[in-house]
């Protein structure tokens, strides 16, 4: 494997914590030894000419090794078929993607966010994966997250709840009181107040989130508001509640709480180097739980994870951490198929793959890693579990509003951090923006 390439780098809470907590009670497995579940038998061999298949993927480094090591285990397995590997960050993931899809030269399996599944699926982009793949051990509401007007589409690779992660190792050496699961917005915003007041100038304690959707959305619904796009795609941004969370940060901002525009556009999602968690810039920032274990391979030990902040209702929510799709111009579904299945229902996969895509959907294989889990894989279960009882609807993103969310506001929310606009004239353009997609 060139080394180059290696270094580039809803749910319903019921149905969500039931496979969370699959490993405490179910009598599928043998669980309490870590021994190999029972096996159900795979699908037979679809070819024996040779195969090779592209695979596309984003995340930390820990997935890439991972994934890679996944790989070669598969090829020894089944040595007909062999992989071409695409992978990066999640930054400029989506656009890559977009573009092969568009010229029909998609990689035969896609690592898909749940927030586009509807928008490729909706263009016929996708193979339908009804038949091949098994499903029976994964819950029937992960399952269904892969569907698309009632065809499966993807498959659920992990289970996922939003949450916050921070420097656990930095907080206790400032002698600050950590922050504790059930916190509320004004406690937040207060514990980056009083960090900051013990850290060196150039150090800062919050993310700035005036560009990022996601933690608007988990601010607005907290607030009673609902999601500022409906899953029906209507626009719902809360005019007061978004005014008054971009100001806050703008208080911040001028606090050194949160750093400088210059600083905070350049943070890049699971970079080694560039994501301002991995490089002490910042000592908490929002996450999924199933990209722990990438912060955790770069500081082993340093970090923990807590629930996100909560205003009149909670501002965390339950998903499948992501899927694996299939291109609908592949050429080798069947082995696509074949190899997902082997990905989500084998055991060799399991061991391999561990946390590192979230928690795992297969109760067996669940089952049969519980013993085996490090500290940090625990606490991404502990986020969920943590999560799931007062958890938010899942909205995977209304079909053709994937460029607002992605683009359009992160672009209107760095005008205003680079004090451009105005947070008024920020939200006009938000409004106006809006309709090109309505």
């Amino acid at each position: 494997m060139n080394v180059q390439m290696r270094k580039w780098s809803m749910l319903s809470m019921t149905a969500m914590i039931a496979l969370s907590l699959s490993a405490c009670g179910s009598g599928n497995t043998p669980s309490a030894t870590g021994s190999s579940p029972a096996a159900t038998p795979a699908p037979a061999a679809t070819t024996s000419q040779p195969v090779k298949l592209r695979i596309v993927w984003w995340g930390s480094q820990a997935r890439h090794d991972a994934t890679l090591k996944a790989l070669d285990a598969y090829t020894k397995k089944y040595p007909n078929v062999t992989f071409e590997p695409e992978f990066s960050g999640f930054d400029g993931y989506a656009d890559k993607l977009a573009t092969q899809a568009a010229a029909k030269n998609a990689p035969d399996i896609i690592q898909m966010d749940p927030a586009w599944l509807a928008e490729y699926a909706g263009r016929n982009q996708l193979a339908d994966l009804s038949k091949g793949i098994r499903t029976e051990d994964i819950d029937k509401s992960l399952v269904d997250s892969g569907k698309f007007k009632d065809k499966l589409y993807a498959i659920a690779l992990g289970n996922n709840a939003t949450g916050m992660i921070y420097n656990k190792n930095a907080v206790d050496k400032l002698g600050i009181t950590p922050p504790k699961n059930g916190w509320t917005w004004d406690e937040y915003f207060q514990f980056g107040k009083d960090a900051k007041a013990k850290l060196d100038k150039d150090k800062y304690v919050l993310m700035d989130a005036t560009s990022e959707y996601t933690t608007y959305s988990a601010y607005q619904i907290s607030q009673g508001k609902g999601y500022p796009i409906t899953e029906d795609g209507k626009f719902n941004f809360d005019k007061d509640t978004w005014l008054t969370f971009v100001k806050k940060y703008a208080e911040l901002r001028t606090a050194g709480v949160i750093p400088p525009a210059e600083i905070a556009s350049t943070d890049k999602e699971s970079d080694a180097k560039l994501d301002l968690m991995n490089n002490d810039s910042v000592l908490m920032k929002r996450t999924f739980a199933a990209l722990f274990p990438g912060y955790e391979g770069v500081k082993p030990g340093a970090y923990s994870l807590i629930s996100q902040p909560k205003g009149t209702k909670s501002s965390g929510w339950l998903k499948p951490s992501m899927f694996w799709s299939v291109s609908a111009d592949s050429k080798y579904a069947e082995e696509s198929k074949k190899f997902i299945d082997w990905f989500v229902n084998d055991s060799e996969a399991a061991d391999i793959l561990t946390t590192t895509r979230g928690v795992p959907v297969s109760k067996k294989m669940l089952d049969y890693l519980t013993p085996k889990l490090t500290p940090a894989d625990k606490l991404q279960i502990e986020l969920i579990k943590t999560v799931a009882p007062d958890a938010q609807p899942f909205n995977a993103g209304a079909k053709g509003w994937s460029n607002y969310t992605a683009k359009d506001y992160k672009s209107i929310g760095e005008k205003v951090m680079f004090g451009k606009i105005t947070p008024e004239a920020a939200y006009d353009e938000l409004v106006k923006k809006a309709k090109d997609y309505q």
